[in-house]
């Protein structure tokens, strides 16, 4: 055998010899121009585990230990640029940078941040109901669109969305480690509000709509005292340590009805007589919350939309419980979800609200027939058609939820929204 030939058997054994030390024992790295290397060879450092990202690894983990020696050998790779660095590290380098630009350069404008912070669904809830009892209480129709009754529904509904955002607002304060679990998506728990900037928003919020409450002579009414002042305490009291009513179902509940019932449909109802309409004159003389009694019990169009909005109320509370049950059993909240499970809760509150719109629009329909006025008739025969639309809407959009299936049930529960504002605007036309 020649020696040359024999020169390169025993370079060649060489090679192998040094290649052994780039068998990998679990794993490989594959880089561009499809060349592979072992994840444990000594060309590149060990991976540090906090460099590892969603299982992704970034640029740190590929750092040249031998300074292009391996083995002992020397060793260029085509990757590497003129001074040695590896140009895979510099494209890694690279992207990981674009990533970081993009995450960091394009914060959530605070404007969003703060609509989301709003839960912007009960914010449209506030912002249809005013309107939907001023029209609600008119005399006549036409006295709804009057200079005097627009600007006291202004004077209201300001206030009003202030001191729901107050109310949302400090139920995500005290609960950011829950939302951490139920509501992820939430500003705070997110962590696109700080805390302090949410607790800063609120009390503003609480400042400015309790003080529209009586700084006014003639629109700062006993109604809208009773409508701001009580969805104050008790949204507070539902809540904010100690007292952390929704810990317990049925003080949740009566919390619920207060509010969304009683408090917002006869405050506001009792507001629009006084401030809009001249109307209830006593109710202006008396002392607060005397107004929302007398509408209560004298005038059946109070009545009627305190019931229904109460009822209605407490399927969009409960409902609501239904996709939270984790982090509420986590954390100790004791909901009716909670104690009885997810699926009776929410076959229950579905049967609720079916039976709720079929009774009223059965009931409705039936005024229809006895109206002595044609508009009348046609009026309440279209809204009782309507809400027998809505029952059956409510029973068939739930047929193919699972209620352990949090995304499902939120998908139902926002429905369940829907119908909610369909029916404020629908109210109106019962009288």
């Amino acid at each position: 055998m020649s020696l040359p030939l024999l020169f390169a058997v025993a370079l060649l054994l060489l090679n192998i010899k040094s290649s052994l030390g780039f068998v990998p024992p679990k794993s490989t790295v594959v880089f561009p121009l499809h060349r592979t290397y072992p994840r444990s060879s000594s060309l590149w450092g060990e991976v540090p585990l906090q460099n590892k990202v969603n299982g992704d690894t970034t640029h740190r983990d590929f750092v040249d230990t031998t300074n292009g020696d391996v083995n002992g050998s020397s060793y260029t790779s085509p990757l590497s640029g003129e001074n040695g660095n590896n140009a895979f590290s510099s494209i890694q380098l690279q992207q990981t940078e674009q990533k970081s630009e993009l995450a960091t350069t394009n914060p959530p404008s605070f404007p969003l941040v703060l609509w989301r912070f709003t839960r912007p669904h009960t914010l449209i809830g506030s912002a249809i109901a005013i309107p939907s009892i001023f029209l609600l209480a008119s005399p006549t129709y036409a006295s709804f669109f009057t200079k005097k009754s627009m600007t006291a529904l202004a004077y209201a509904a300001f206030p009003s969305l202030l001191m729901n955002l107050y109310i949302t607002g400090l139920n995500q304060i005290t609960d950011v480690e829950i939302d951490k679990i139920n509501k992820p998506e939430l500003p705070i728990a997110k962590g696109d509000l700080k805390k302090t900037t949410a607790i800063a928003v609120v009390v503003t919020a609480l400042v400015i709509s309790l003080a529209m409450s009586f700084i006014h002579p003639v629109y700062s009414t006993s109604g809208l005292q009773v409508a701001l002042w009580g969805s104050f305490i008790l949204g507070t009291l539902y809540s904010l340590p100690p007292f952390r009513m929704k810990r317990h179902p049925l003080l949740a509940a009566f919390c619920i009805v207060a509010v969304r019932g009683t408090i917002i449909n006869a405050g506001f109802y009792s507001h629009a007589l006084t401030a809009a309409f001249g109307a209830a004159k006593e109710v202006a003389s008396n002392m607060a919350g005397t107004g929302v009694l007398q509408c209560l019990l004298h005038d059946w169009k109070c009545s009627f939309s305190s019931l229904f909005f109460g009822i209605f109320g407490i399927v969009i509370a409960l409902m609501k419980d239904v996709p939270d049950a984790t982090g509420d059993r986590i954390y100790n909240i004791r909901s009716f979800t909670v104690r009885v499970g997810q699926k009776r809760v929410f076959r229950t509150m579905k049967n609720l609200l079916t039976i709720l719109f079929a009774t009223v629009g059965v009931a409705l329909v039936q005024r229809a027939v006895i109206a002595t006025s044609v508009g009348v008739a046609i009026r309440r025969g279209l809204v009782g058609l309507g809400c027998l639309v809505a029952g059956w809407s409510t029973k068939w959009e739930a047929k193919e939820v699972d209620a352990e299936d949090s995304s499902e049930v939120y998908n139902y529960y926002m429905h369940l929204w829907k119908l909610f504002y369909l029916s404020y605007l629908a109210m109106p036309f019962v009288k």
